[in-house]
C-alpha cells in the first residue's frame, strides 16, 4: 500500500532522490505535477462511481454480484493476514532471488583454476551451476511473474468486463439479439446438491468480455502502463462496489488496523517497497513523470497502491449508504469523507515530494476519512445514529426482502443526482 514511488517496475529510487550515475535525469516540475494530479484523479474515480454502484448492487441476483460483507472479526484479522502474506512474499523474493544474477536466462558461476606457472585465476563457467548457491530454475523470477501475469490476465478481464458492462449497455441498439446464458456448477446430488458457481450472463456481457480481452492481451504482451491502469481501475471499482462493511465500527477497526500495518511496513522496514517493486502485477496505479518528454513510451513512474484506494473507498461507500438510510435526501457524510480523502491523498503526495521518500498513504488517509465525518456527526448530533447503523447480510433472504424498498428509493435518488 505504499504510495507515489517512481519506476516500480525497474526498481529505481524515489522521485527526486539522489541515486547513482545510472539514474535517469530528474523529471520536470510540469511532469511531476501531471503525474501526481493524474494519480489523484485515478484514485477518485473508482471511489466515487464504486460507491454509487455499491448502493445499487444487485443483491441476490447472481452469486457473482452479491456483495461480500466484512464483519468486525474479519476486519480485526485482515491486517494480520495481510502482514503474513506480505512478509511471505518478501522472504520468497529474498530467498529465491537474492540478486539479479539468478534471474537471467543463463546462470553463471565462478571457479578458480591454477595455471601451469602456479598462478591462480578466476574464470567464468556459464554452463555449470552450484546447486547450493542458487535455486532451481523452476523458481525463476521470470516464471513466477509469468504465472502472476496469467492470473491477473484472467482476473483483470473479468473485472474490466464487469466494470464497463453498465456503460456499454447504453450503446447497444434495441434490436440487438440478446440471449441469456447460465453457467452452473454443482456438487452432490438430490437433497445434498450444492451450488458452487451460478453465473448468469447474456450476449452483451460476452461482447464486453471480448473488448476486455483485447486489453488483457495488450497487458500480457507489453505490460504497458495504460493497460496496467485499466486493470487497476477495474479492480478498485469492483472492490469498492462489492466489498461492504457491515457498520461504521467495523470500518474503524479495519482502517485502524491497516493504519498500523501500512506505517510499520513502510517506515519500519523496506518490505513493502521491495515487494511492490518486485511484483509485476496490476496491483498499483502508475503514471509517468516524463510523459511530456517521452510520450506513451515514458518509463519514470509515480505509483499508488490499490489498497490506498479500495480500503478508504469501502468506508466512504458505507457512509453513502448511511446517508441514504437517514432518508434526508442529503449525502453529507459521503461528500465529507470524499473531500477528506482528497485532502489526505493530497497531503501524502505533498509530504512525499518534500521529503523524497515513499509514504504510507493510510497514515494520512485514515485520520482524515474517519475524523472528518465524525466531526460532522458531532456537530449534527448524529454520532449515535452513525455508529448504530447496521447493514444486514445480503445472503439472508429476510434481509434481501427488507432492503428492497431502500434500494428502490436509493436508485431513484442517485439517478436524479447523475442527471
Amino acid at each position: 500500500m505504499d504510495s507515489a514511488l517512481s519506476d516500480p517496475h525497474n526498481g529505481s529510487a524515489e522521485a527526486g532522490s539522489p541515486t547513482n550515475s545510472t539514474t535517469r535525469p530528474p523529471s520536470t516540475p510540469e511532469g511531476i505535477a501531471l503525474a501526481y494530479g493524474s494519480l489523484l484523479l485515478m484514485a477518485l474515480l473508482p471511489i466515487f462511481f464504486g460507491a454509487l454502484r455499491s448502493v445499487r448492487c444487485a443483491r441476490g441476483k447472481n452469486a457473482s454480484d452479491m456483495p461480500e460483507t466484512i464483519t468486525s472479526r474479519d476486519a480485526a484479522r485482515f491486517p494480520i493476514i495481510a502482514s503474513c502474506t506480505l512478509l511471505g512474499l518478501y522472504l520468497f523474493f529474498k530467498v529465491y532471488f537474492p540478486n539479479k544474477s539468478y534471474t537471467g536466462s543463463v546462470l553463471k558461476t565462478w571457479k578458480t583454476q591454477k595455471s601451469k606457472k602456479g598462478k591462480t585465476a578466476v574464470i567464468q563457467n556459464p554452463t555449470t551451476r552450484d546447486s547450493h548457491s542458487c535455486p532451481s530454475e523452476i523458481f525463476s523470477q521470470e516464471y513466477i511473474n509469468l504465472l502472476l501475469s496469467m492470473y491477473f490476465f484472467v482476473l483483470g478481464i473479468l473485472a474490466l468486463s464487469h466494470t464497463i458492462s453498465p456503460f456499454m449497455n447504453k450503446f447497444f441498439p434495441a434490436t440487438f439479439p440478446n440471449r441469456q446464458y447460465q453457467l452452473l456448477f454443482t456438487q452432490g446430488s438430490g437433497e445434498n446438491k450444492e451450488e458452487i458457481i451460478n453465473y448468469e450472463f447474456d450476449t452483451k456481457d460476452l461482447v464486453c468480455l471480448g473488448l476486455s480481452s483485447i486489453v488483457g492481451v495488450w497487458y500480457l504482451l507489453r505490460k504497458h502502463w495504460i493497460a496496467n491502469n485499466l486493470f487497476g481501475l477495474a479492480f478498485s471499482l469492483n472492490g469498492v462496489e462489492l466489498l461492504h462493511l457491515n457498520n461504521v465500527s467495523t470500518g474503524c477497526i479495519l482502517l485502524g488496523g491497516l493504519f498500523i500495518y501500512d506505517v510499520f511496513w513502510v517506515f519500519g522496514t523496506n518490505v513493502m517497497v521491495t515487494v511492490a517493486k518486485s511484483f509485476e502485477a496490476p496491483i498499483k496505479l502508475v503514471f509517468p513523470q516524463d510523459l511530456l518528454e517521452k510520450g506513451l513510451e515514458a518509463n519514470n513512474f509515480a505509483m499508488l497502491g490499490l489498497g490506498d484506494v479500495v480500503i478508504p473507498g469501502i468506508f466512504i461507500a458505507l457512509l453513502l449508504r448511511f446517508d441514504i438510510s437517514l432518508k434526508k435526501n442529503t449525502h453529507t457524510y459521503f461528500y465529507t469523507s470524499f473531500a477528506a480523502y482528497i485532502f489526505g491523498l493530497g497531503l501524502t503526495i505533498f509530504i512525499m515530494h518534500i521529503f523524497k521518500h515513499a509514504q504510507p498513504a493510510l497514515l494520512y488517509l485514515v485520520p482524515a476519512c474517519i475524523g472528518f465525518p465524525v466531526l460532522v456527526a458531532l456537530a449534527k448530533g448524529e454520532v449515535t445514529e452513525m455508529f448504530s447503523y447496521e447493514e444486514s447480510n445480503p445472503k439472508d433472504p429476510a434481509a434481501v426482502t427488507e432492503s428492497k424498498g431502500t434500494e428502490a428509493s436509493a436508485s431513484k435518488g442517485l439517478e436524479k443526482k447523475e442527471k
